[in-house]
Formats: structure tokens, C-alpha cells, sequence
């Protein structure tokens, strides 16, 4: 025995609504996400502007650490010019505790900023959460660690150098060591 399904065209203006209801909030949560991201690496951009160039980042107390960054497989980091002032478990947006540059044409060119906050000091103050910033959550590095530094917690943010597989993700395939 065969059942016929009739669909009202009630039913059906019903279920159209509801898809696009659907669609229309992921669209926006996508937009507040994307917003969030762009705003955040806009604020390191107006922060960091002044760093351009790099004899400036010096005159600020920045000094390169460890050379230039690549990864083995892909990507590299470039070279972290790092503040040890500012290394005092603050976070501001303003203030990075590193700019990153990445060798070009015998110069340095700004690509990006890593905030670093050691591990120990942020979570005997904050209920051991890791930090966040612009709603962005920072990634643990335990010690060891080939940067033979204590362990601690990082955000990298290429506001300078898109990055293909996201401005906060630590390894950027745009960015070479080998200078142009």
C-alpha cells in the first residue's frame, strides 16, 4: 500500500523560514567571528606601526632572540625581536612582548607580534585560565622547550603578513627566513 505525502504550501513556506533563519545566523555569527579576529589584529597593527621599521623597535628596548624561526615541514616564525621589560606578566594589546621580522633584501621586515606570558606568574593569579585577549586564547608551552625558557603561554598575531592558515596560528607559510 503506498502512502502519498502531500506538502501544504504552508508547510513548505514554514520550512523554507526556518532554513533561511538558519543560514542568516550562521552568517552572522561568522561575520561577529570574523570581526573579532580583524579587530584584534587591527589593534596590533595601529600598536605596532611605529615598529616598522626595525632600528625603531631597538630605540624601544625590542632585541632579536634566537636568530630567525622555521619550521621544519613549513612556514617559519621569522626573527623575535623581545621587549624583557615587558616581559612582567601584563597583557595589553598595545604592548607585545615581541615583534616579529622577517629578513628581506638585507633589512627586516615587520610581519607580525607574539604576546608571551610565562606560565607560572599568570596562573597563580587568574584560577589557573590560560589568558585571553581580543577573545583570542593563548596556547600553553610547557618546559622543556627548544627556547630553553620557562614554561609559558602564547599568542601569535600576523598583523602585518597574512597567513594562509590564520592570523593567530604560530607557523606562517608566507614567511621565509632566507632573505629576497
Amino acid at each position: 500500500m503506498k502512502t502519498k505525502v502531500f506538502i501544504t504550501p504552508y508547510v513548505l513556506f514554514v520550512a523554507v523560514l526556518a532554513l533561511s533563519s538558519f543560514a542568516s545566523a550562521q552568517q552572522h555569527e561568522m561575520q561577529e567571528a570574523t570581526s573579532s579576529s580583524s579587530n584584534l589584529v587591527q589593534l596590533v597593527r595601529a600598536a605596532t606601526r611605529q615598529y616598522v621599521n626595525v632600528n625603531a623597535a631597538t630605540a624601544a628596548g625590542y632585541a632579536p632572540f634566537l636568530g630567525c624561526v622555521t619550521g621544519s615541514d613549513h612556514g617559519a616564525m621569522g626573527v623575535h625581536y623581545v621587549n624583557g621589560a615587558l616581559l612582567n606578566g601584563e597583557l595589553e594589546v598595545s604592548h607585545p612582548q615581541a615583534l616579529i621580522y622577517e629578513p628581506s633584501n638585507g633589512g627586516m621586515r615587520l610581519v607580525g607580534v607574539e604576546f608571551i606570558i610565562f606560565a607560572d606568574a599568570w596562573l597563580q593569579s587568574h584560577n589557573n585560565n590560560p589568558p585571553v585577549l581580543e577573545g583570542q586564547v593563548f596556547q600553553f608551552v610547557d618546559s622543556p622547550n627548544r627556547f630553553n625558557i620557562p614554561a609559558f603561554f602564547e599568542l601569535h598575531v600576523w598583523a602585518w603578513r597574512a597567513n594562509p592558515q590564520g592570523a593567530y596560528v604560530d607557523w606562517n607559510n608566507n614567511v621565509t627566513c632566507t632573505s629576497e
